[in-house]
């Protein structure tokens, strides 16, 4: 312990200092988010510091396994029962709308050369929960902190859009304004962060004096759309190991290719979930998923401490424009699926 804390406890220390406040001002200003804020003053201090050998082993240990532990205490906010239920209705619109972010992202992976693991975390970031997603993901696909800094950046980005956007465009459309259902699937399924749902929804509740009937219907909507996390990254895992397979005499590992963090988060919701049977309130549950939260909070910290920033920004040009066409292709496919089905 001591030998780890001398190892580690210099970057890690940094990066919490660097998370507190992100932290606190993404609270106060949700449609930002304290992940991007993290990212971005991480990317600050970088520029700043120069030969600091000593920080390296704690922001490497930050940036993966913290990150992977946020994933696994994410799963304490998934009640099965609840997603099962409720979010039934909106199955099908969000199964079209991951399965034609992920079908965009690799035409435009192939059509402007975008390297394949900034595609992949932009597009699953899209299609699934935005930052969550991309934190799931990125050590299946082996990304490096600044790929995934480069995939939050766009998440972020159409993020805010969407939170801006949202609710004109559900007014122009004639999205019905005495219930919130219709516009809770359509934030639900086509904003990419769970804090942009939630700014999104309660928007919408508040210009038309709904409650919270909006943002319960698109929070649900959310949960469902991260349960796909489980399948999407296991998916990716054995692709990869696949792909890395060496000469003739290697076989094919399952043992390998599972995230075993992606386990984890798994038996963290069936224990969220079997709790919320026996009576346990979700309130129980509230400060592991906080403690979720801030952890990717941190993690996003470390990112940015790895990340060269002028590169960032001189290459952010073709993961943006993958971006828009994935977003823009989410949105088209919630709003015609909720047309065919009689929601909209």
């Amino acid at each position: 312990m001591t030998q780890f804390a001398r190892e580690n406890g210099r970057g890690i220390l940094l990066c919490l200092a660097i998370a507190i406040p992100c932290w606190i001002v993404g609270t106060a200003v949700p449609v930002v988010g304290g992940p991007v804020l993290s990212i971005v003053a991480g990317m600050v201090v970088a520029l700043f510091l120069k030969e600091c050998g000593s920080l390296d082993a704690g922001v490497s240990f930050t940036s993966k396994k913290l990150l992977q532990a946020a994933v696994v205490l994410l799963g304490f906010g998934l009640d099965l029962r609840v997603v099962l239920q409720t979010g039934a209705q909106s199955l099908p619109i969000i199964v079209l709308t991951i399965g034609t972010s992920l079908v965009v992202a690799y035409a435009m992976h192939r059509l402007l050369d975008v390297p394949s693991k900034i595609s992949t975390l932009v597009g699953v970031g899209s299609s699934i929960c935005g930052g969550s997603a991309i934190a799931a993901t990125a050590p299946v696909v082996d990304a490096d902190d600044a790929e995934v800094a480069q995939a939050m950046s766009v998440i972020f980005l159409f993020n805010l859009i969407a939170a801006l956007v949202f609710p004109a465009i559900g007014a122009a459309l004639g999205f019905s304004t005495t219930s919130g259902e219709a516009f809770g699937i359509f934030a639900g399924t086509a904003v990419n962060d769970t804090s942009s749902v939630t700014a999104t929804a309660s928007t919408w509740d508040s210009l038309y004096g709904l409650g919270t009937a909006t943002l319960d219907k698109a929070v649900t909507v959310k949960l469902t759309r991260t349960l796909a996390i489980i399948p999407i990254t296991l998916v990716l895992a054995l692709l990869r190991a696949r792909r890395e397979r060496g000469g003739e005499g290697s076989s094919f590992s399952l043992r390998r290719a599972f995230p075993m963090f992606l386990l984890w988060f798994v038996v963290a919701s069936l224990v969220t979930t079997v709790a919320a049977t026996a009576g346990v309130p979700a309130s129980a549950f509230a400060p592991l998923k906080t403690l979720s939260k801030f952890l990717i909070v941190m993690a996003m910290a470390a990112i940015g401490l790895n990340t060269d920033v002028v590169k960032l920004v001189r290459t952010g040009g073709k993961p943006i424009a993958l971006g828009f066409c994935c977003w823009v292709g989410i949105i088209a496919m919630s709003l015609v699926s909720q047309h065919l089905l009689g929601i909209w």
